[in-house]
């Protein structure tokens, strides 16, 4: 029995554990710095904000980790996720390849999110932690972590980027249904919102100003921790039941991919769909093309500089190296909210230097088109960030048709688009635009990247 079967070996098809790819990386990723001294971080600098299992996770280098039993038993909820092939859009594609995708949608929140946010609760429930506080960009991270407070008793205190608070009334309703607080951020609450609106009173917000909110707020009590639905470690290996799963029913499908595709902003959904895979590919068991998909107006990966930088614009976080925009970077309010962080989970940012992934940036109306299309075809209404992956999954499956290849393709739809039909109002009424990427605005925040030895 290899040692990946034994872990997934289970009667309801789950995953009994998470994947690490730290293990199986042909070069260690750069550490986490202390903001203050520079210096390595170690376990008892992030205490005052996670529960030390979390931490644990965060800098293993096992390769699996276990999921506890009753994270699982909420997991069956709604896992294990569907795997569909997408046969109605390859007709309408007219494309001699196979489209296969994963569907997260099916969450009690609607995405992905609630893999890692059950895990979180539970074992910030375990150390007796009776607040957490977090941010959310489109409201799917929000909405999870609310749903996930509300299984375990705790208390969930959300920071909501303005400008999606403002587009996606639904998605803050979802979250007061759980019974969490949602706040538009910045807001007056906190010294990091008071600094933000002193100096741009219209400021429509991001996610590395929400995230200094939300992380001053948990380190002022002892009850109180901070969670995060992306770029750290110990999320994006809690993500990887997806990938896991994936491989299984692609399996039961006599079905291989030669193409894997992710949508990323954080990195979180990307990493559960491609880590897996990269996994195979390192040992040679796959073949399979990685792509990681970004919006133009905020294109991490294709235009940010590989760096060490903070991961929010208060400057409260470590440094950690990542594909960065900077982080005083203010991307302009396109409808994909959960896309416009400034930085990369360093993690998706190492294995990009490594040249294991493929990144890509395409844009908004063009992410809708292909949307609106898929939709069409197998009824499914994406979610803003999820139409990313499904255009890159639509392009390639062009290049099939183009080429004569009849090649498999597997993406991860990680949301539905229910909470976001405003965003297809716009589309529909040509008001929604593609804004042109502020270089100059680029350079302004790459000037002030930290400076480290």
């Amino acid at each position: 029995m290899t040692e990946r079967v034994k872990y997934l070996l289970s009667d309801d098809r789950i995953p009994k554990a998470w994947y690490n790819i730290v293990a199986d990386l042909p070069a260690p990723p750069p550490p986490a710095l202390h903001p203050a001294t520079g210096k390595p971080l170690v376990a008892d600098d992030l205490a005052p904000l996670f529960p030390q299992a979390v931490i644990a996770q965060e800098m293993s280098t096992e390769r699996w980790i276990e999921i506890p039993d009753p994270v699982r038993e909420i997991y069956k909820l709604w896992r294990p996720s569907p795997l569909i092939r997408a046969r109605q859009l390859e007709r309408a594609l007219d494309t001699p390849a196979r489209i296969f995708f994963k569907y997260e949608g099916v969450s009690p929140a609607g995405s992905h999110k609630p893999n890692t946010s059950v895990a979180q609760a539970f074992y910030n429930k375990e150390e007796g932690i009776r607040r957490l506080t977090t941010e959310t960009g489109a409201g799917q991270w929000g909405s999870s972590l609310a749903f996930a407070g509300s299984l375990f008793g705790i208390e969930v205190e959300i920071y909501m980027v303005k400008v999606s608070y403002q587009q996606k009334p639904y998605r803050r309703a979802l979250m007061e249904t759980y019974g969490a607080r949602c706040i538009p951020s910045p807001s007056p609450l906190t010294q990091s919102g008071r600094s933000i609106l002193a100096k741009f009173p219209d400021s429509t917000g991001s996610l590395g100003i929400a995230i200094s909110e939300a992380v001053e707020m948990a380190a002022q009590r002892d009850d109180t921790n901070y969670a995060l639905g992306s770029v750290l470690n110990h999320v994006l290996l809690h993500q990887t039941v997806i990938g896991e799963e994936a491989m299984l029913q692609m399996a039961d499908a006599g079905a291989e991919p030669d193409v894997v595709i992710g949508c990323a902003g954080g990195g979180s959904n990307f990493a559960g769909i491609a880590f897996p895979y990269l996994r195979e590919k390192l040992a040679g068991r796959s073949n399979a093309r990685v792509v990681a998909v970004e919006p133009v107006s905020c294109p991490t990966m294709t235009q940010g500089r590989y760096a060490y930088d903070y991961g929010d614009t208060g400057h409260l976080t470590p440094l950690v190296k990542m594909h960065t925009l900077g982080s005083s970077f203010v991307p302009p309010g396109f409808h994909a909210g959960g896309l416009r962080y400034h930085g990369m989970a360093p993690m998706v940012s190492h294995v990009l230097e490594l040249g294991l992934v493929e990144p890509k940036a395409v844009v908004q109306t063009e992410c809708f088109a292909a949307a609106v299309q898929f939709a069409r075809s197998e009824g499914i209404v994406p979610a803003p960030e999820s139409s990313h992956a499904v255009r890159a999954a639509v392009d390639e499956a062009l290049r099939c048709k183009a080429e004569g290849k009849a090649e498999t393709i597997l993406f991860c739809l990680s949301g539905h688009g229910h909470f976001d039909m405003q965003a297809y109002t716009d589309y529909f009424g040509g008001k929604l635009k593609d804004v042109p990427f502020d270089r100059a605005a680029l350079e302004r925040a790459l000037a002030d990247l930290p400076k480290v030895g």
